[in-house]
């Protein structure tokens, strides 16, 4: 498998969060220089990181849709869920002396390309509309300065 390059049509339009998706393509590319290293330890030392990131990220995402009201975060969540315990056998395997780095990124590159085009794709318009309403509050200096405002004009 060769490196994986970036597509446009995976942006979800949350710069926070397709730079979070761009972050773990590089991690995935980063995998990859590794195997061709030929240096378990550097391999361990990448998906280590890209283990660590990618359930940040996970957790991240997810307080987002929690926090806009997206009626299906809970499924979203279990989808995480899977993907992290597979994500973990793989990791079991590798650490057992098995050569998984090929199926590791051969997995992890049509997970999260499908991922960011069905799933996160499907609740971007809900947080978008929960983030700029966010934001606009805080513009407006908050809710003590609206206080203010609306009981002293």
């Amino acid at each position: 498998m060769g490196l994986l390059i970036w597509q446009e049509g995976l942006n979800t339009g949350i710069d926070i969060i397709d730079s979070q998706h761009q972050r773990i393509v590089e991690m995935i590319n980063h995998l990859h220089v590794a195997e061709k290293s030929g240096s378990r330890a550097a391999i361990t030392e990448v998906i280590d990181e890209m283990v660590d990131y990618t359930l940040s990220h996970f957790a991240f995402e997810e307080e987002l849709m929690e926090e806009a009201g997206y009626p299906f975060c809970a499924a979203h969540k279990r989808v995480h869920e899977v993907f992290a315990r597979r994500v973990g056998e793989m990791r079991m395997r590798f650490e057992a002396g098995e050569d998984v780095v090929g199926e590791l990124q051969g997995m992890l590159s049509r997970w999260l390309f499908n991922h960011i085009r069905n799933d996160d794709k499907a609740y971007a318009d809900q947080v978008k509309q929960h983030l700029n309403v966010f934001v606009r509050e805080h513009q407006q200096g908050g809710w003590l300065k609206r206080t203010v405002h609306r009981l002293f004009g």
